[in-house]
């Protein structure tokens, strides 16, 4: 019996041993991965551009914005993402709409962008901003 009991306890040791391994493989994963941590903005706020947000990520060096599953499309012609550094320097980088209707949902940044302080979904046929995200700081 007292063997029983050594070899429940030599389980229980091996179970929580196991377990917190496993728990420190899924909080180290995004860093295998090459991400370095992420920011969300503030909500969408605009004309026509009210829901979502974006997050940023930085990817093998490089900063990645992903808006957020519950951004609306504004429905407007011409759509693009703009970005504003923190010296208030506005990029107009990508259109948001691809062929066949798709939404071009992520974008990596090109480097001559230093940092991140907001994203507008900018109309360039309207020249007009449709929606805007802060961040709480500048990120990039």
């Amino acid at each position: 019996m007292e063997n029983r009991n050594n070899q429940s306890a030599h389980h229980r040791a091996w179970t929580a041993a196991v377990t917190a391994l496993a728990i420190v493989a899924v909080l180290m994963f995004p860093v295998a991965l090459g991400a370095q941590g992420s920011h969300t903005s503030s909500v969408f706020s605009g004309a026509k551009v009210n829901h979502g947000t974006v997050t940023h990520t930085k990817m093998g060096g490089k900063n990645v914005l992903t808006l957020s599953a519950d951004f609306e499309y504004p429905g407007t012609p011409d759509p693009h993402w703009q970005i504003v550094d923190s010296r208030g320097k506005v990029h107009l980088v990508q259109r948001l709409e691809l062929k066949d209707g798709k939404m071009n949902m992520s974008i990596t940044l090109p480097e001559y962008i230093p940092d991140v302080a907001k994203v507008q979904i900018w109309c360039a046929w309207a020249e007009v901003v449709l929606g805007e995200a802060s961040f709480a700081r500048p990120v990039g």
